[in-house]
């Protein structure tokens, strides 16, 4: 089996970050959201892996790099406009071949393992009536928004539903999909849809149309599509729930550590309080300041003099002198500071899609 790992798109609802990094590429507890993908394709045994890109790939390419720091092999796959995802598996077949293969959407983090998934279909595949494709679902509490699975009494799929009036079920299709070979005659058989893309709903339910047999599983633990700030910061504090405490930087007497906390090497903690689950990368330097649950500071950041918390702070950028800062994203090599010059006034300087919330 192989993977195939879809790294290609704009971010447009993460804007401005995205519109000088990829979304795939904005860290979560200090990592960034398509390294998770990687992992989870290798701890499922997959190693051989095509990763879809677009007008970011060479941020993600040199991201990425040959994939052997997770023991993979990448291979870049160009797709010159975002034109579907199932247009994604259409430019992907020389690399894919006769394989089977799991689809991967970039940007997406899941609770549960990818191994038990691909194992269910291996299994299945080996048995009387092997499924062409599986599915994974998740039950939501607004079916309307998504697209919505339809089930026979045996748990195959009968139809695809693209975000319903009537939703048939709460059941949603989250962005895991496994195929075999046969998914290649699907994606070139469909047309584009009205909003011009190949749609991979519509290419399973091709397979179903035809008579080939859909399975589903379906996810107990979360799932999040990061590409918008609440979600993205909700899958930070998921993952700062899973540290093990470990410091590694250096911390001074004055200092106070509080629950579960990762100090990465080089970092500095001076005359502050940290209070986990907070994850502080390398090079940092925390000082005369109080960094709260469920933050992200990341590698080369200054946080002096202020309170920061359930925030993603990305590499080298400084808060100063901030009183409180919270349910925020600071962008890489960001400066947020408390003006001392007097007539003291709020002065921005603010690029296009910003959201700021003034105390």
């Amino acid at each position: 089996m192989k993977g195939l790992i879809l790294a290609g798109g704009a971010g447009t609802r993460l804007r401005p970050i995205t519109h000088t990094s990829a979304k795939q590429l904005v860290p979560v507890a200090n990592k960034p959201i398509l390294f998770y993908g990687i992992e989870a394709m290798v701890a499922a045994g997959i190693v051989e892996i095509g990763v879809i890109v677009g007008d970011t790939r060479a941020e993600v390419m040199s991201a990425l790099g040959d994939g052997s720091q997770w023991g993979a092999k990448i291979t870049f796959i160009p797709q010159d406009a975002p034109l579907g995802l199932a247009h994604c598996m259409l430019i992907a077949e020389e690399f894919l071949g006769d394989d089977d293969v799991v689809m991967y959407l970039g940007d997406n983090l899941l609770e549960q393992d990818l191994g038990a998934f691909v194992s269910a279909f291996e299994d299945a595949r080996c048995q009387f009536d092997p499924p062409a494709a599986q599915i994974l679902l998740k039950q939501v509490p607004d079916p309307h928004r998504f697209g919505i699975a339809e089930l026979d009494d045996e748990g195959n799929v009968v139809q695809l539903i693209e975000k319903p009036d009537d939703p048939p079920s709460d059941l949603a299709l989250v962005g895991v999909y496994l195929f075999d070979s046969s998914i290649h005659e699907a994606v070139r058989a469909i047309e584009p849809s009205p909003r011009g893309e190949l749609e991979i709903t519509d290419a399973i339910q091709w397979l179903i149309d035809r008579g080939d047999r859909v399975r589903t599983e379906i996810l107990t633990g979360w799932w999040i599509d990061t590409g918008k700030l609440t979600p993205l910061l909700e899958a930070n504090r998921l993952l700062l729930e899973k540290l093990d405490a470990r410091i590694d930087g250096s911390v001074d007497e004055a200092s106070s550590i509080e629950g579960r906390v990762v100090i990465e090497e080089g970092a500095v903690v001076e005359n502050s309080t940290v209070r986990g689950p907070v994850a502080i990368g390398p090079g940092a330097r925390i000082v005369d300041s109080f960094v709260g649950p469920f933050s992200a500071i990341g590698a080369g950041c200054e946080v002096v003099n202020s309170e920061v918390e359930h925030s993603v702070v990305m590499d080298r950028s400084s808060i100063r002198d901030i009183a409180r800062l919270e349910d925020s994203l600071i962008g890489r090599e960001a400066v947020v500071s408390r003006t001392q010059t007097r007539p003291r006034a709020l002065r921005l300087m603010v690029g296009d899609h910003c959201q700021i919330d003034v105390e």
